[in-house]
């Protein structure tokens, strides 16, 4: 199966640059060799691990979401939150460049190396990895979430399989995305000097919540978009 490219380049206010070419599995959207040499403390699975973690110490030594970030934090532990900073990200398909705070630069990576880890919790988010959206906002990414899990059930349906249209299910996927995103930042904190990365990963949880108790509201305030569908829908029934 080939491998999908991503890079992404920050230019810091100093003019140093910072590239990570990010390399995916095709086939399981899982980020390749991720494994730092010798992982920090705060990588261990059962430092600070998520109250609902379903992975064992004697399977997983090292939590395979915390190692996916190590990079980014050594690399950016001198980064303050409101820092201005360059970012270009390269696909195969386009290139987007943006001036933004290192706290939204550094989210929207942390948020690719999250959904391409092995932890169990972001297996819903590989496809939206697949067609990565940097710097996604609020409606984007209620859109792509709600997209990607309605599109699940279809192939649910398709083979006989207990399905859910209510999306009960997409609003248990980010509660345990939000208990995840918490024992993060707790990681983080131990690991980094700066706050950049750690309001990265705020930053990211504010998308989470989008997605909990305020699901049907989120939806409501798209759906004049998808009405002249309905409309037309409707009249021809």
């Amino acid at each position: 199966m080939h491998t999908l490219n991503i890079q992404y380049s920050f230019t810091l206010k100093d003019g140093d640059k910072e590239v990570f070419d990010l390399k995916l599995d095709g086939k399981t959207l899982i980020l390749k060799e991720p494994v730092a040499q010798n992982p920090p403390l705060w990588t261990c699975l059962q430092f600070r691990q998520c109250p609902h973690c379903p992975l064992t110490a004697d399977v997983f030594q090292h939590c395979p979401l915390a190692v996916n970030l190590v990079d980014i934090v050594k690399r950016f532990d001198r980064l303050i939150s409101y820092d201005r900073i360059q970012v270009e990200v390269l696909t195969a398909e386009r290139l987007i460049s943006r001036n933004t705070s290192a706290q939204e630069g550094l989210s929207s990576l942390m948020g690719l190396l999250i959904a391409t880890s092995k932890c169990p919790f972001t297996d819903f988010f590989k496809p939206m990895a697949r067609f990565h959206l940097p710097f996604a906002n609020e409606q984007e990414t209620v859109w792509r979430a709600t997209a990607t899990y309605l599109m699940a059930q279809y192939f649910l349906i398709l083979n006989g399989d207990r399905h859910d249209l209510d999306l009960e299910g997409l609003t248990k996927i980010y509660n345990d995305i939000e208990k995840l995103n918490v024992a993060i930042v707790g990681r983080l904190r131990a690991a980094g000097k700066e706050d950049s990365t750690v309001n990265a990963m705020v930053h990211l949880d504010i998308f989470a919540k989008l997605l909990t108790p305020g699901l049907e509201e989120s939806l409501n305030s798209l759906q004049h978009l998808i009405r002249p569908f309905l409309n037309t829908h409707k009249n021809c029934r």
